[in-house]
This record gives structure tokens, C-alpha cells and sequence, in this order.
């Protein structure tokens, strides 16, 4: 859908509010890097980890250097060794992978907190890392908090039609179909919302007399 108002009207929101279902690597860097627009979307991330266990969040990243630092100070790089062939660090996944000596994991004292089940620590790093901290950066600020309320008010349009007017899925088919049958719903929503706030009905209820 922006793609085609972009197209058309030449014209792009600056900010773009979403729930999490929004909030995957990929959506986000074509929401920043390309179209660079402020993703106002919680990040889809589970950094934080297990109680008791350090988490992806409790490692600090150098962009200079290209690694972990991990809580005992110690690196996690993504080639620990020269290859004869290149190799590219990318995987399947789109992540790369950035792994710690097993010497520095076994003489160190925060193992079980860290990796009690391996020999060494390993943190997959999503090659997208840079647009989700953009979005991290965006959610501690007063302008999310701003959004957030905002998306809540359109998320309530669609709950009603959904819940309370059954229009659960569409019966007409292709876009035009489409288009024309979530017209008549709208507006028959606003027509209802209309009506109540036109014609109320008077509160026959007896108030508590106010105590002196």
C-alpha cells in the first residue's frame, strides 16, 4: 500500500505505527533503509533471555570492531580463524554468527549463567541488527508512546466491526469487490456511532442523594 500511494500521489507517511506482527528484521529494514520512514513498531526480539541467564541484551556490540563484548569482558567474533576459500558469514537464516573461545567459556566464572550446556557462547546477529535498533531507539521516546495510543484508537474501529458487526471476511470477490463491501461496512459503523452519540437515551436512573 505504499508502494502505490508513493507511486501515484507521490506521497509517504513519515512514520509508520504497526503491532509486533510487524516488527520482524526484514520489515524493518525495508521501512528504514529503504523508504526511510521511522518505524513507531515493537521490535519481534527475545534478547532478554531466561531469569538467571544472560541474555543477547546483556552483550555489548562494537561496530568498529565487528563483536561481542561479552559480561566477563571477553570477545565473541564471527571468524575465529582465516579460511583458505571465502566464506561468507551470512547464513540461511540471514544472521551471522558470532561465537567465544571455549578457552576463555571454561575457565571463566559466569559459564553458568551464560552457556552451562556448551563449551562457548554463540550469538546470532540478524544482518538487518541496524534497522532494529533504530526501532529500539524509537520506542523509549514519548513520540511511541504518542503512537501507541493512536494505533490503539484504529485497533477499536476494527475489533467492532469484527466482534460486534460479524464482518469477520469478505464475501465479494476481487479488489473492487473488496473495496465496495468494506465501504458499506464502514460506513454503517459510522452511522451507528452517529446514532449514539445524536440520540441517547435519557438515564431514568435515581441518583444517591450527595452526603453533607
Amino acid at each position: 500500500m505504499i508502494d502505490r500511494v508513493e507511486e501515484k500521489l507521490a506521497i509517504k507517511p513519515e512514520r509508520l505505527i504497526a503491532d509486533t506482527s510487524y516488527g520482524s528484521a526484514e520489515m524493518l529494514d525495508w521501512v528504514v533503509e529503504q523508504k526511510q520512514i521511522e518505524p513507531h513498531i515493537p521490535v519481534w526480539d527475545k534478547s532478554h533471555g531466561k531469569p538467571g541467564m544472560f541474555g543477547r541484551a546483556a552483550f555489548t556490540w562494537d561496530n568498529e570492531a565487528d563483536c561481542y563484548y561479552c559480561p566477563a569482558n571477553k570477545l565473541l567474533r564471527c571468524r575465529n580463524r582465516p579460511f583458505k576459500k571465502p566464506r561468507s558469514p551470512v547464513t540461511k537464516a540471514n544472521t551471522i554468527i558470532y561465537r567465544s573461545s571455549q578457552h576463555d567459556c571454561k575457565t571463566c566464572e559466569l559459564k553458568s549463567r551464560c552457556c552451562p550446556n556448551t563449551s562457548h557462547r554463540k550469538i546470532a546477529r540478524s544482518i538487518y541488527e541496524s534497522s532494529r535498533d533504530v526501532a529500539r531507539d524509537i520506542c523509549e521516546t514519548t513520540e511511541y508512546l504518542q503512537s501507541r495510543k493512536d494505533r490503539k484508537k484504529v485497533e477499536v474501529l476494527f475489533a467492532h466491526l469484527k466482534r460486534v458487526m460479524n464482518f469477520d471476511r469478505l464475501r465479494l470477490r476481487g479488489i473492487t469487490g473488496a473495496h465496495d463491501e468494506f465501504l458499506l461496512a464502514a460506513t454503517a459503523q459510522n452511522l451507528k456511532k452517529l446514532a449514539q452519540q445524536r440520540f441517547k437515551p435519557r438515564d431514568y436512573r435515581i441518583g444517591a442523594p450527595a452526603l453533607c
